[in-house]
């Protein structure tokens, strides 16, 4: 397959950006990706001017949000996004809580949808965003219910950082858990990736049987603690039914 160069570059520069919230200046963005300079530099004009990028106060070059807009409709026209929808929307509306589905992309968890409800708590988690497979309920759905010598490759390159006093950094501890998660059918973020955020999530599976997204109801600990066996129930009767619209 034959790679145009121009092209290559342009994706380069935009899975380099996407770990600088911040920007980067053009000598900056030619030195990481050993480009020349000139032509990156008009690379990034071109860019930004067609707000692919945007530029920032102190002259640094950040993802635009026309990149915003090619994601979503990327998202919109996913089969399992859009089979998924009123299935979201129920699930929310019967838990009263927020619900979010997720892929799974170069070992991370992406939110590819999310529908909230009227007392939905505070989070930073937006569709698009990336998190890691390993403090998050949708995450350790997929460590969890992926074939167990995919979830062990992964699991071999993941860094575990503790992002809250709850995080699970121990390998061992965290394989123990997923078997259990294997057991009953569903994954728990306990304030792992959020401080008060309880998370619960389950698989979704396409007709060839495969993992392809996870979905989740998330809330205040003690509020969904009360409801707990009910809110299971809700989640795991959505992840089959979005499962069998997908063919499983």
């Amino acid at each position: 397959m034959a790679i145009v160069k121009s092209a290559d570059r342009v994706m380069s520069i935009f899975e380099l950006l996407k770990d600088y919230p911040t920007g980067l200046t053009p000598k900056d963005i030619a030195e990481k990706l050993s480009m020349p300079q000139s032509s990156t530099f008009h690379l990034v004009q071109t860019l930004c001017a067609r707000h692919y990028l945007s530029v920032t106060e102190r002259k640094t070059y950040k993802l635009g949000p026309k990149l915003i807009q090619v994601g979503t409709k990327a998202l919109e026209i996913m089969d399992v996004n859009v089979e998924a929808q009123p299935y979201l929307r129920t699930l929310m509306e019967k838990t009263e809580e927020t619900v979010f589905m997720a892929v799974m992309i170069e070992r991370e968890m992406v939110y590819a949808a999310k529908v909230d409800n009227y007392r939905s708590v505070r989070t930073g988690a937006q569709i698009g965003m990336r998190k890691p497979l390993y403090c998050t309920g949708l995450g350790k759905a997929f460590l969890a219910f992926l074939p167990e010598e995919v979830s062990n490759e992964v699991l071999k390159d993941l860094e575990l950082v503790e992002v809250t006093k709850n995080t699970i950094t121990d390998p061992e501890l965290l394989k123990q858990q997923l078997v259990q998660f294997r057991r009953k059918g569903f994954a728990i973020d306990d304030e792992e990736n959020e401080t008060g955020l309880y998370c619960l999530a389950a698989p979704i599976y396409n007709a060839a049987g495969e993992m392809i997204a996870a979905v989740s109801v998330a809330g205040p600990k003690r509020r969904m603690m009360v409801r707990r066996e009910k809110l299971i129930e809700e989640l795991l009767l959505t992840a089959r039914k979005i499962s069998e619209q997908n063919g499983y």
